[in-house]
């Protein structure tokens, strides 16, 4: 049914419930799942005068981050007895990333979270899962 199932994770609660949800599809279909987590651009808000972050300092603790949560996921899956992929990308915007990589992964369903680390304007559906729901191809689960 989903031979390939795109899960993006930035590493909160209800992405991580993505996550499980994800692993007990893919084990009922068969499926390898392709977990993802997209690298934003140096907000060069973050350097202020009493606490500048170096650019260089910002993108080795992404890679760090993203990386963690990647790994958290594919232990779910492992877990879970589900044969998993990892990826982590760079991107201006997720919702890019995310569709990119589906395409790039060959993938035939997104499960994603319902919203995730956006703030207040993404408490009920996140900016970034409308877009995807909007610009993608692909069916899309969302988990609430």
């Amino acid at each position: 049914m989903y031979p390939r199932i795109l899960v993006p994770t930035d590493g909160s609660d209800i992405s991580r419930k993505a996550v499980q949800t994800a692993c007990d599809l893919a084990r009922l279909c068969g499926s390898t799942l392709v977990l993802l987590s997209v690298k934003v651009p140096f907000p060069y808000a973050a350097m202020s005068e009493l606490q500048p972050v170096p650019p260089q300092e910002f993108y080795d603790a992404q890679d760090r981050i993203t990386g963690q949560w990647v790994q958290e996921g594919a232990e779910l899956a492992r877990t879970a007895g589900v044969p998993v992929e990892t990826a982590t990308v760079d991107g201006f915007h997720p919702w890019e990333g995310i569709i990119e990589q589906a395409q790039q992964s060959r993938c035939d369903l997104i499960v994603m979270a319902s919203h995730g680390r956006r703030g207040l304007s993404a408490m009920l559906l996140g900016s970034e899962t409308t877009r995807v729901l909007t610009h993608s191809s692909l069916p899309v689960l969302v988990v609430r």
